[in-house]
């Protein structure tokens, strides 16, 4: 016999997440004004509607195949499927409440009211659409469809549901909206790269979940340890994020003191901090100024005079990047271009994808190739054309600059010979310049 009180809590999370992609203008107030706790969103929302791309995640690799060009279906084993399935959703599970946690801090910033319940309840119903959308990757190819028409869709819902739970102005909803989209991605793509790394730390998830949820960080000279408290072991994917998330929390307090400050200065500089918090720069970068990067343009490339050169440092929500680029050319038919990119608040980013992300690709085709791969500490791209003979060459150095070369060339070698005429030395004594620790 059904339970009715099951029943009903069925129904009401049927009719909620109908209600808030279908009719999401009237829907949001409603939202706003019912009482919750934290537990309540969890338990009676997000833990079953976070298990519908986990489910999917694992009937696709280990029941139906992933379908690999020329090589037919391949099948993940039951086990690695069902270790994959459960790792992506305790890591869902973690990502909404951290995503909240900066929803929440910077509320103040954009004229709203500070209360995690609130932040939660948007950023929960806001992932509504990713999570249903997850139904339709289940058909071989429209994964990627789905997951675009999910983001685009929540986008829309986040923007409509900031006035009504944080009550920010609507004037500034679309700025807040967008910084939020930042630290979305950016908790994204971490956790997607620790559940790449997924042998490592299986056995803490438990753990790790409960200290995010309820933060007690024990620390050492090489992060996060497993001490008294619990936590994931030092140097693993798991531990980076915990660290990246007591970082987040820290910079949200100093944004919370500016606001109340009242010195727009002071509340400036903190939304820089958290920003570079939630990039995992560990605080506020400033790129090298023009003429600090410039000077790092040769004036010969493989021989070739540089013929044009110009820098320019641009910045916006707080983050700023530089980059240097330069053309050096005979005249005639052979000409390459150098672009130097000081990476500055996204260092953070570039770091966790050239250090533990274990990101590498290798890819062929009847006329050139394409790869990415770690060359010592180095996170290296190369790709090369047969047929126009020209390619391009990319390192990244010192987890924080970048240095590409790109043209037509008589081989790969010699686009990489361009880029080591560069002073990378000298770039990377320059990584903790402009850093300002939170």
């Amino acid at each position: 016999m059904e339970d009715p009180a099951a029943a009903i809590q069925s129904n009401k999370l049927v009719a909620r997440a109908k209600a808030i992609l279908l009719t999401p203008r009237s829907e949001w107030p409603v939202i706003a004004a019912e009482p919750s706790s934290i537990g309540g969103i969890y338990t009676g929302y997000v833990l079953i509607l976070a298990a519908i791309p986990a489910v999917i995640r694992f009937i696709s690799s280990s029941l139906i195949g992933v379908p690999v060009p020329f090589l037919g279906s391949y099948r993940m084993d039951i086990g690695s499927g069902l270790t994959l399935a459960v790792v992506s959703y305790v890591l869902t599970l973690i990502g909404v409440f951290v995503v909240a946690l900066i929803v929440e801090a910077l509320a103040p910033t954009f004229g709203g009211q500070k209360d995690r319940v609130q932040a939660l309840k948007v950023v929960a119903y806001s992932y509504t659409a990713t999570w249903v959308a997850a139904i339709i990757g289940i058909v071989p190819g429209l994964a990627l469809i789905a997951a675009l028409a999910g983001l685009g869709y929540g986008l829309y819902l986040l923007n409509l549901g900031l006035p009504f739970t944080m009550k920010c102005p609507p004037e500034k909803s679309l700025g807040y909206t967008i910084v939020t989209i930042i630290a979305a991605i950016i908790v994204g793509i971490v956790l997607n790269l620790v559940i790449g790394s997924v042998g490592g730390y299986g056995r803490g998830l438990n753990r790790g979940l409960s200290s995010m949820m309820q933060p007690q960080y024990g620390t050492s000279a090489g992060g996060v340890t497993n001490g008294a408290n619990g936590g994931f072991a030092t140097g693993s994917a798991g531990a980076a994020l915990q660290n990246w998330a007591k970082h987040v929390d820290d910079a949200s307090k100093q944004v919370d003191a500016a606001q109340k400050s009242g010195d727009p200065n002071a509340q400036a500089s903190a939304v820089g901090a958290m920003l570079g918090a939630a990039l995992g720069s560990g605080g506020k970068v400033e790129s090298l100024p023009t003429d600090r990067i410039k000077p790092f343009l040769p004036t010969t490339l493989n021989g070739l005079p540089r013929t044009t050169a110009a820098a320019q440092r641009n910045g916006a929500l707080g983050m700023q990047l530089s980059t240097a680029t330069a053309t050096y050319s005979d005249g005639a038919n052979h000409s390459l271009n150098l672009e130097i990119t000081d990476t500055g608040s996204l260092k953070g980013l570039v770091g966790f994808a050239s250090g533990w992300g274990g990101v590498e690709q290798d890819s062929e085709t009847d006329t050139g190739y394409e790869k990415i791969y770690k060359s010592g500490n180095e996170l290296v791209h190369e790709k090369w054309d047969k047929q126009s003979q020209s390619g391009e060459y990319a390192v990244v150095i010192a987890d924080r600059f970048t240095v590409k070369v790109s043209g037509a060339a008589a081989n790969i070698e010699a686009l990489k010979t361009a880029a080591a005429s560069v002073d990378t030395n000298g770039l990377a004594a320059l990584k903790n310049e402009g850093v300002q620790a939170n």
